[in-house]
């Protein structure tokens, strides 16, 4: 069981998705994420196990290259479809309430602002970290991120912005945030914001990448 859960953990690493997939190169005809993590399930293979000792090291492992500029965003991206191919498998599991997950993470791209390539990895970095993830998607304003949270108190908030132009929006939803539930940790990032720009707003953490988001969390169980 061991060589298969170190088998899926590498496919996450290296972006393999399934069996059809061409990339990686060196990995061509192999079963990837998807089959691999279907067969660890019909083999009897505890759901949390794969999440805990295959998935979460993979990402980890991709998180810490794309830190490290070992890896770049295509690579990232490969590895967070590898990563949805075997999530399928697991989040039955986390319905039932077989596998317990850290908490819920709501993120959205703000208002004003269409980007989400820096969203979506962010929230497959979290997903892979054990996080039940809910993706607002893009232009979301604070109404919508306060909706989400009256759904799911305490959930910890993600806002991103890519544009100089848009990221003025987070200051007014981290305000309205905040009145609306005091207890929900809110994280920014994305290319025009820092650390001051966080501390001016009265945001809880920024992070220049998603390994920072993920560890940042991860701190908070």
């Amino acid at each position: 069981m061991s060589e298969l859960l170190e088998k899926i953990g590498l496919c996450i690493e290296f972006g393999k998705i399934n069996n059809a997939s061409v990339y990686p190169p060196n990995m061509r005809g192999e079963d990837g994420a998807d089959e691999l993590t279907k067969r660890a399930i019909e083999e009897g293979v505890n759901p949390g196990d794969v999440l805990n000792k295959a998935l979460i090291p993979g990402m980890d492992r991709v998180g810490q290259k794309f830190s490290e500029n070992k890896i770049f965003v295509p690579q990232m991206l490969m590895a967070a479809k590898a990563m949805s191919a075997a999530m399928k498998h697991i989040q039955p599991f986390f319905q039932s309430g077989a596998v317990k997950q850290k908490g819920t993470f709501i993120i959205g791209t703000v208002a004003g602002d269409l980007h989400d390539i820096g969203k979506n990895l962010v929230a497959m970095m979290i997903e892979g970290s054990g996080w039940e993830v809910i993706d607002l998607g893009v232009d979301v304003n604070s109404n919508q991120f306060m909706e989400a949270l009256k759904e799911n108190p305490g959930s910890a908030i993600g806002l991103s912005a890519l544009l100089t132009t848009t990221m003025v929006n987070m200051e007014k939803i981290v305000a309205d945030i905040n009145a609306f539930s005091s207890d929900s940790k809110i994280l920014i990032g994305g290319a025009p914001v820092n650390t001051d720009f966080c501390e001016k707003i009265g945001a809880d953490f920024y992070s220049p990448d998603p390994q920072g988001a993920v560890a940042y969390l991860n701190s908070l169980t």
